[in-house]
């Protein structure tokens, strides 16, 4: 993203709407960024490359969450 993180429009998101779903995609999958990005708010974490299933069931999980 040009202007800003992931982790902070994350931050600025869920500020904004504390029950909103965030998950996070990316291509580094540092346990440190992983770790900041469930901080700032984000339901989980999706590192590339992916495989479709797996971005299926992350997504059914974090929707899940948002029921309860």
């Amino acid at each position: 993203m040009p202007f800003k993180s992931g982790i902070e429009a994350t931050r600025e998101i869920i500020k904004h709407d504390a029950k909103a779903v965030v998950v996070m995609c990316s291509a580094l999958g540092q346990e440190s960024l992983v770790m900041e990005a469930i901080e700032a708010g984000a339901s989980d974490f999706i590192v590339k490359p992916f495989k479709p299933d797996h971005v299926l069931e992350v997504a059914q999980k974090a929707l899940s969450k948002s029921d309860d």
